[in-house]
């Protein structure tokens, strides 16, 4: 049968501020004009390594130099967290930045994200951050940010929050979220993918996937993001294994794929595997793109079930079988087979990549309660339904 699109009517919906977007292979070339529309003095936030130490950074140099931009730079090891955010504000708030240019993986453009934000306010990104902060309003302004993702995984380049993170046992995973923080300009090159170490293609590809997912069954999800979020599951189906198995055809798809679950993410939420990974990565040392990869196909599975036992959200049981129709290749399946086929297509996936198992990153059974605790709100709270402390509890524990 084929498969037609998954909503009923045309409920009202708000469309989030967008990045202007740059798409496509050799779009780096772009980078050196767009940043010279803001200003003659940014800010370079970068990753540690893969981008300083390529022939990009120097040619990206000499560019800025020849248009009479002068740039300082700074580089974020790890998941950005408070504090490195307001050091880098404190040290460059008098410098007369007026761009800030993030470059790299997730880390890099929420950290980038965050002090654009902070630059001009005077004030602390703990003034704002999300539950744990204190809470006063953010009014801006931002300073404007060009972001250009090297990975393909967390779509932050279209998203309006930056993941912030203390790690330990009594830390946390937070978002300083506005619109005045989303991207002026988003530069997204498939060719700067080249090199990415199959782990993290692993790990971010994984990440990508389950936005694309939890969007698209979310309860904030609408026909527009249902468009976006297929045609991105559709790209990611296209590129995904390519790219794993070496082939740089598939690069394009898989960037294209991330990209568009940052889109959708931003306007329709996710779901439970979110809920669950700010805990997670707040608790333990666990790489979120892995963390997503572990859960995915037992959340999914969770929610299914849920669904069914529930007789509750229909949409969203029949959007899980769109989606197990496509990546099973069986456009015939009935919606009951193909939600089964979905979760046995993912649990294949975990297998193949080897996702580690939560005890890696020295998760112990008495911690599960701890982590259904904090995984409460947030990204949980569009997931398709409510899930119970024993079903989460359970989905944890299948994964320990």
């Amino acid at each position: 049968m084929p498969d037609a699109p998954c909503f009923e009517h045309l409920a009202p919906f708000r469309v989030s501020p967008l990045p202007e977007i740059h798409f496509g292979r050799q779009t780096l070339a772009r980078l050196p004009a767009l940043i010279a529309r803001y200003g003659r003095r940014v800010l370079l936030v970068t990753g540690r390594r893969s981008f300083i130490e390529s022939p990009r950074w120097p040619e990206l140099q000499a560019a800025l130099r020849e248009l009479g931009v002068a740039w300082d730079h700074v580089s974020v090891t790890g998941e950005p967290s408070p504090g490195l955010v307001d050091e880098i504000v404190a040290s460059h708030r008098d410098a007369g930045i007026e761009a800030v240019v993030a470059i790299g993986g997730g880390s890099a453009l929420d950290a980038g994200k965050a002090v654009a934000g902070l630059l001009r306010t005077g004030t602390s990104v703990m003034d704002h951050l999300e539950g744990v902060g204190r809470g006063l309003p953010y009014s801006g302004p931002a300073v404007p940010l060009i972001a250009v993702p090297t990975t393909a995984g967390t779509g932050s380049e279209a998203t309006r929050n930056a993941v912030l993170s203390v790690p330990g046992p009594e830390g946390f995973k937070k978002s300083f979220r506005d619109d005045q923080l989303v991207a002026r300009v988003a530069v997204v090159d498939p060719d700067l993918l080249a090199g990415c170490p199959a782990e993290q293609l692993a790990a971010n590809g994984m990440d990508a996937f389950t936005q694309l997912l939890e969007s698209y069954v979310s309860t904030g999800a609408s026909p527009f993001t249902d468009a976006l979020a297929w045609s991105g599951m559709q790209a990611f189906q296209r590129g995904f294994w390519s790219v794993m198995e070496g082939g740089p055809e598939g690069r394009p798809d898989l960037a294209y794929a991330s990209l568009i679950s940052g889109i959708t993410l931003a306007q329709a939420g996710l779901g439970s595997v979110h809920g669950l990974a700010s805990p997670l990565g707040a608790f333990f040392p666990a790489p979120h793109g892995v963390v997503c990869g572990t859960l995915l196909a037992e959340a999914t599975a969770t929610n299914i079930a849920a669904l069914r036992q529930q007789a509750a959200n229909g949409d969203a049981l029949r959007k899980y079988a769109r989606v197990g129709r496509l990546l099973a290749a069986s456009p015939e399946q009935e919606d009951p087979a193909a939600c089964d086929a979905l979760v046995a297509t993912l649990r294949d996936w975990t297998d193949r990549l080897a996702m580690p198992r939560l005890r890696t990153f020295g998760m112990q059974e008495s911690d599960v309660p701890r982590v259904v605790v904090h995984a409460r709100g947030g990204s949980m709270a569009t997931n398709p339904l409510v899930l119970s402390d024993k079903a989460l509890t359970a989905l944890l524990a299948s994964r320990l």
